[in-house]
């Protein structure tokens, strides 16, 4: 449902800062919201329904284990799938290495945190929550890219063809406006296709390197990696060819599949 027409009744009528600051500290402490929500605190806020049974929105239900040790996901396709578009050098390299190095890096960060607290030693807690930070975005953004990718893209559902529509005029307003955005990064970063329930409607966003500049509270289910190790063996830098071939191996069935999970959830 819209998030609009339940507010009053979710919230009973307080106001949305007053509302967010006495769930957190009534019903989760920092640990627990840390380990259930389904995307990073760094990337994007986690609303309240994203809790640990709804992990598989996103697709990121294969990004940790029941334990809590974050783990890389497998890949749904083999790593020359997405060739001639992605070729299979960078996907071997990216998937194996660089998204690898944001699992380990998250589960180290993870653990210095509790040593932190468990020592009562908060010295270095600054740098660990900078680290939670980076590769928590890392981590969970390219769960979310590896299904966004497909050698069989799928149609778009009418829900999201409608919702591109009301948001952006029409599908190629979208794409273009998406491209644009996402080649205009500076440095490293992220192209992001967001929910943003307040307002029910879709936004596009970008992110540096993992998280700088969201828009807390929306939602990205539809992200594309711009940090140079995604496209440079093939495209050198020439970011908008990349973006451009990336199109190509959207799955919009998997797109389609999360936002209407998303629709779905009671705001």
């Amino acid at each position: 449902m819209p998030f609009t027409d339940n507010w009053q009744l979710i919230t009973g009528n307080r106001k949305p800062e007053t509302f967010f600051n006495n769930f957190f500290e009534d019903e989760m402490n920092k640990r627990d919201f840390l380990k259930t929500t389904a995307v990073s605190a760094a990337v994007m806020a986690a609303p309240s329904f994203l809790k640990a049974e709804n992990k598989n929105i996103l697709g990121l239900d294969k990004s940790a284990e029941a334990g809590g040790k974050y783990v890389l996901p497998a890949l749904g396709y083999p790593y020359d799938a997405l060739e001639p578009h992605i070729d299979t050098k960078t996907m071997t390299l990216h998937h194996s290495k660089h998204h690898q190095s944001y699992v380990d890096g998250l589960n180290n960060a993870t653990k210095k945190i509790a040593e932190a607290q468990d020592n009562s030693d908060f010295a270095l807690i600054k740098h660990w929550e900078r680290e939670l930070s980076f590769h928590g975005g890392g981590h969970f953004l390219h769960s979310i890219f590896w299904n966004n990718m497909s050698p069989k893209q799928g149609s778009r559902s009418k829900n999201l063809e409608s919702y591109i529509n009301k948001s952006f005029g029409s599908f190629d307003r979208f794409k273009t406006y998406f491209a644009k955005a996402s080649a205009s990064v500076e440095g490293s970063g992220w192209g992001l296709l967001c929910y943003e329930p307040v307002a029910d409607k879709l936004v596009i966003l970008t992110a540096e390197k993992h998280g700088n500049l969201s828009q807390w509270i929306s939602i990205p289910f539809l992200v594309v990696d711009v940090w140079e190790h995604a496209y440079y063996l093939k495209y050198q830098n020439k970011r908008g060819d990349y973006l451009d071939a990336f199109f190509n191996v959207i799955n919009w069935g998997d797109v389609s599949e999360q936002f209407e999970k998303i629709l779905s959830l009671d705001f």
